[in-house]
């Protein structure tokens, strides 16, 4: 059960990191941080330096939580569970840094689709 919380910590903050590695140049573009005309290498490089923390958060929780590596998790329901918190991490990230962007009852349903995507990879 250690394993199942560590690996879902874990993913959640790899998934913070891969959030600002994908997205957060736009919010620095927008708060003049990064000039519209910074090069894209430039704001490549600025993400991928971002995305290796994700990827030293990421790969460690799969090992720990994959059930054939003594883990809890099977291969799909890591996937599944990676989703479900990617969402809820790109969500919050969207309402607290784009405050433009508003939440729509297609976003709480595609919400609810992804609960019930994690309840049926969990049956047996």
């Amino acid at each position: 059960m250690k394993n199942a919380f560590v690996t879902i910590a874990m993913l959640i903050v790899s998934n913070i990191f891969m959030t600002f590695a994908w997205y957060g140049h736009l919010k620095l573009q927008s708060m003049k941080i990064i000039g519209d005309n910074t090069p894209l290498y430039a704001v490549i490089l600025l993400s991928w330096g971002i995305a290796l923390a994700e990827y030293c958060f990421m790969v460690p929780a799969n090992r720990i939580g994959f059930i054939g590596n003594g883990g809890t998790f099977s291969l799909m329901q890591l996937k599944v569970i990676q989703e479900a918190i990617t969402l809820i991490i790109f969500t919050l990230f969207t309402v607290v840094f784009f405050r433009g962007e508003a939440l729509q009852w297609n976003h709480f349903a595609a919400f609810a689709c992804l609960i019930a995507a994690v309840y049926f990879v969990f049956m047996k």
